[in-house]
Order: C-alpha cells, then sequence, then structure tokens
C-alpha cells in the first residue's frame, strides 16, 4: 500500500486535513473531494489532486475512488446538540454506508474509517478496550448512536468482503483548529483569557497529528475487520485549560464550578432555548457523556499497529500557540 494513491474523504475537517498532511509528507500521491462550500485552508498550499463534489453521490465517489489503494474516512457530523438528529443519521451513517459500498464496489484495498471511543462499550473496571460491545445505548444520546451504526455497517460490511479498518479515536487536541472543535473552543477561551471557570470533569484525548498517524498505520499494519483505540490518556477539563493557559503564558481559569451546577445550569439553559425553538452547544448529553466514559486501553493499537503518541501536553501546548497567534 505503500505509494498507493490515497484519497481522503473529510479533508477539510481537523482530523481528515491532518491525514492529509502526513501523507502528503509521507510523500504519498494524495486525492481528496470535497464540496465547494468547504474551508480547504488546511491543505489549499498542499501538492496533491483535488476533485469537488458530493459525497453521497455514487457516481462521483467512483470517480474519486478509481486509481487509488486506500481511502481514509473523516466525515463526520459531530453536532451533538442539533434538538434533530435526522442530519446526524443522513451524513454519519447514511453518507458512510455509500462510501464504503462503493469502495466495495471499486476494489479498494483498505478502508480505514474514523469513529469515536464513545463506540466501546463501558467497562465497570473503569478502563475499556476494542473487545467491550456498545452497552450503554439506554443513556446514548443520538449523535453517539449515529457513530456506533455507521461502526456496525462497517463491520457488516467486512464480512462481505470490504478490507475496512476501524479507529476508534478520543476528543483530539492540537494546532490548526480552524472551526474550532467544541473542545477546541475550549482551549480558544483559555488562550484568550475568556474561561473563567472549569469543573472536574474527565475525557479521554489524543494529539490531532498523532491521531492522523494513527490513521496512516492503521493503513500499512491494521487488520481487517478489527477496532483500534487511538487514545492517550485521561485528561481533566482544570488540568486541560491550565495547561494550555501555561503554554499561551495568560492566566488559568480560577473558579470551580460544582458539577451539581453546571448540571443544573445546563439544563435550564438547554430548556431555555429550547422553549426559543433554538439550537443550543451547551447540551445535557454532553455533561452525561463527560459523567459516564472512563479510560481507554490503547495496547492494541501500540502492539499491533506500532503507534507511539506523544505525551498530550505537547498537542496542548502547539494548540496554545496557534490560537494565539489567530488572536
Amino acid at each position: 500500500m505503500t505509494g498507493d494513491k490515497a484519497l481522503v474523504l473529510g479533508a477539510s475537517g481537523f482530523l481528515g486535513s491532518h491525514v492529509v498532511k502526513a501523507l502528503v509528507a509521507a510523500g504519498r500521491p494524495v486525492r481528496i473531494l470535497t464540496r465547494s462550500s468547504s474551508n480547504t485552508a488546511m491543505t489549499d498550499d498542499l501538492d496533491l489532486e483535488r476533485q469537488t463534489g458530493d459525497v453521497f453521490d455514487r457516481d462521483t465517489l467512483r470517480t474519486a475512488m478509481t486509481g487509488c489503494g486506500s481511502v481514509f474516512y473523516c466525515i463526520v457530523d459531530t453536532r451533538s446538540w442539533l434538538r434533530d438528529s435526522a442530519p446526524l443519521y443522513r451524513t454519519n451513517v447514511d453518507g458512510s454506508r455509500v462510501a464504503m459500498e462503493v469502495a466495495l464496489e471499486v476494489g479498494i484495498k483498505r478502508f480505514v474509517f474514523t469513529s469515536s471511543v464513545v463506540t466501546i462499550g463501558l467497562n465497570p473496571s473503569g478502563t475499556a478496550s476494542e473487545a467491550d460491545e456498545f452497552n450503554w445505548e439506554d443513556q446514548a444520546p443520538p449523535y453517539v448512536m449515529t457513530r456506533v451504526q455507521a461502526e456496525r455497517q462497517l463491520l457488516e460490511l467486512c464480512r462481505e468482503g470490504l478490507p475496512g479498518i476501524v479507529c476508534s479515536v478520543a476528543t483530539t487536541f492540537g494546532g490548526h483548529d480552524h472551526q474550532p472543535t467544541p473542545h477546541g473552543e475550549l482551549l480558544k477561551l483559555t488562550v484568550a483569557g475568556r474561561m473563567p471557570v472549569y469543573w472536574k470533569t474527565k475525557m479521554s484525548v489524543v494529539g490531532i497529528k498523532d491521531a492522523a498517524d494513527a490513521l496512516l498505520l492503521a493503513e500499512q499494519h491494521g487488520r481487517v475487520g478489527e477496532r483500534y483505540i487511538i487514545a492517550e490518556r485521561l485528561l481533566g477539563i482544570a488540568e486541560a485549560t491550565s495547561t494550555t493557559a501555561a503554554f499561551a503564558g495568560v492566566s488559568p481559569p480560577r473558579f470551580e464550578i460544582p458539577i451539581s451546577v453546571l448540571t443544573a445550569s445546563t439544563w435550564v439553559i438547554e430548556k431555555l432555548m429550547h422553549a426559543l425553538d433554538k439550537d443550543t452547544v451547551v447540551t445535557m448529553s454532553s455533561i452525561v457523556l463527560q459523567r459516564i466514559m472512563g479510560d481507554y486501553d490503547n495496547s492494541k493499537a501500540r502492539t499491533e499497529l506500532h503507534w507511539h503518541p506523544r505525551p498530550i501536553d505537547e498537542s496542548l501546548e502547539e494548540a496554545a500557540i496557534w490560537f494565539k497567534a489567530q488572536a
């Protein structure tokens, strides 16, 4: 597969753009397919092949995949706060199904699929692995269920011959978070000195460059039909913001919000915004995720993919420097 042309779908996103950069840096011929409305700032200066089109169109995908050995699928709608989950299902489930079926039809050699650690089951020990099947549907918001369904349909198609490999990626941090992502927004506010509070919850994290490297390694070493957890460690909100603030040379958040107060205020904000017929990024589902999800065992990725992630502090430093430069 080394030397084969790679197609990256989702190249305008945070992870997808870093996958493109990693492939180009490795000397690989790369093709990207993006919508005409996509922000391609991260890849505009790279030497690669560009096509424009709708990833829901099978003919467009066939054209894009023809001549490529591997597909890196990084498309995802992360707007977990939407009241109407139909767009999430359309992109995360229906859209990915189209790409998987076309890849199987065209004869792609490797289909590296970006999933999420939210599809991993909860383990009573507090540390989950790929062996833990999803087991918290009764608490999972629609966004999580779209990721679970997308992953399940990939594994189903693997049994029909699709050479699919799943990378279950944790929350990513790093530079060039143009949107920014919701967690990137947290760091952006911290760097700007506009994040006065913190709360005691933790999340599984990984540096964005390390996540991109993992996808390339999965293409080379991953076993078809297998999942690989791409996570570095658990990181508390307090540590994430204070570490980023230190790298940016600004004061860290000073006041702790008790979880009970955070939960109550989030409930009020969500109800108020919904009463006004508006979506809000602050939702109860995000609080649920932060409270129930634990740690993840990345030993399978380390052993089979030969993946060696950097300490997350290095990625927080890159994020701090980048957000400060954008201010």
